[in-house]
């Protein structure tokens, strides 16, 4: 019977060391939907040679100026910070791989005397209630290393989503800064104007100080304008890791257009339901608790359940060959507490889970809302503010020209007219910081732009101050 028994043992350690299995990649299926719900690739670096391949592609990359896609992929290829997330997936397939293992046997001799007697006491023990419980606790940690995986796929979708903020933000804050550094000139030209009429006695004190408050505020504008275009600047170059001279990356000169028509989209509450990572992520933890839950009433009462296989030798008799059965008695700790601290983990898996799916039908819904508004807010701009503002200045020209208004009327129409340019920028660049906020927000929790506090709209008060 001991034979049978020890048979039975090995032949269950040797089916449960074929059952574990290890998944062919730990990166695939992150990469399978960062490219189905982002169209953005990543690859992990695993040692030198692919840290080699990546700098290689990053200085390709770098050669060009770059548009907003090159600046995702510089950042999902270069971030180190991304890249430290990709190593957690290394870390839950290890926890997977020990999970569906079976535990190591445990060996025990002893050597008790009794008076010229030595016996000799081999004993090989199993865990039995570990045995039971693998199935549950495979499935638990595969459940776990899942959740792992769209957890690190919201890592890439956010620093893409981040990064394409952050490229929109800096060529349109050095755009800003561009047309401000017009604007400064501009007041520059009238102040000196001003001076000179005002020693020539045809310009008042109060007419002069005018013209000089003016190139004052404009001088500041500038200097706020250019600060923040390195902060933006600074941002994008921190988002795609770089560093030394490559931090001399090339940006256009400009946004790219607005689209001539928005697309259709419909059904975006339902949509982003069935695909956002963290409801679903939010989703499968309260499964993985409620299975944990179950694996907790099971294991109860088997905390320890050892099987084991004992030989006693001793001088001048023959071995003694035999097995053995520990288990704990559950006299003064039933498993309630357990069970009560498992409910408890459960239900504020299911109120998260909750939570999470009304925060997302929000979260779209605003940022739906926000993408239609800058769009009509920056075709308005593009469509009637610019082209009434141009007119306005071709007619103060001819004006001009026949000696109808004098040149101080002509300088603040062509002040009033490059703050209406530079506000347009900034409805522009609302509207693509808008597009990624809401694609963002249909596969993840977005980091919505808070539009009143952009400065696009409020560009022409401060470019045009008091003219």
């Amino acid at each position: 019977m001991a034979c049978n028994a020890l048979a039975a043992l090995g032949a269950l350690i040797i089916l449960g060391g074929c059952a574990s299995t290890r998944p062919a990649s730990t990166v695939a299926n992150v990469q399978k939907m960062a490219r189905e719900l982002g169209g953005v690739s990543v690859e992990a670096a695993r040692n030198g040679e692919d840290r080699r391949a990546i700098e290689n592609r990053v200085a390709t990359l770098l050669a060009q100026p770059l548009n907003a896609e090159s600046a995702v992929q510089v950042a999902l290829l270069n971030n180190r910070g991304l890249q430290a997330t990709l190593a957690e997936l290394g870390v839950a397939d290890a926890e997977l791989l020990e999970a569906s293992r079976l535990p190591n046997p445990g060996l025990t001799i002893s050597r008790p005397r009794s008076g010229a007697n030595l016996e000799i006491e081999h004993s090989l023990h199993y865990s039995l209630a570990r045995l039971l419980v693998l199935p549950l606790l495979k499935r638990t940690e595969e459940a776990r290393f899942e959740q792992t995986q769209r957890a690190v796929a919201v890592e890439v979708l956010t620093l893409a989503s981040e990064t394409r903020k952050a490229w929109y933000q800096a060529v349109a804050a050095t755009e800003s800064a561009r047309y401000l550094a017009q604007v400064k000139d501009a007041a520059e030209a009238s102040a000196e104007l001003a001076r000179r009429m005002a020693e020539a006695g045809n310009f008042n004190r109060l007419q002069r100080a005018r013209e000089q408050a003016f190139y004052a505020e404009a001088t500041l504008n500038l200097a706020r304008a250019q600060q923040a275009a390195t902060s933006a600047r600074e941002r994008l170059t921190r988002l795609l890791g770089l560093w030394g001279d490559q931090t001399a990356l090339a940006l256009p000169e400009r946004l790219p257009e607005l689209p001539v028509n928005l697309p259709e989209r419909v059904d975006l509450e339902r949509t982003a339901l069935t695909q956002r990572l963290d409801v679903l992520s939010a989703k499968f933890g309260a499964e993985r608790t409620a299975r944990n839950l179950g694996l907790t009433r099971t294991t109860r009462f088997l905390n320890l359940l050892d099987l084991g296989l004992t030989r006693k030798t001793s001088e001048g008799n023959s071995s003694n060959l035999g097995y053995e059965l520990s288990i704990e008695l559950p006299l003064f700790d039933w498993g309630e507490s357990r069970i009560e601290k498992a409910e408890a983990y459960y239900m504020q898996a299911v109120n998260r889970a909750a939570e999470t799916a009304v925060n997302a039908r929000s979260e779209v819904r605003e940022a739906y809302l926000a993408w239609r508004t800058a769009y009509d807010v920056a075709r308005h701009y593009r469509d009637e503010m610019v082209p009434l503002a141009k007119r306005i200045s071709d007619e103060n020209l001819l004006r001009y020209n026949g000696m109808l208004i004098g040149v101080f009327e002509l300088l603040a129409d062509t002040r009033t007219q490059i703050a209406t340019v530079n506000a347009a920028i900034g409805a522009q660049r609302d509207f693509w910081l808008a597009n990624a906020d809401l694609d963002m927000a249909m596969v993840g929790k977005p980091n919505l732009t808070s539009f009143a506090t952009t400065g696009g709209a409020a560009s022409t008060s401060q470019a045009g101050g008091g003219h």
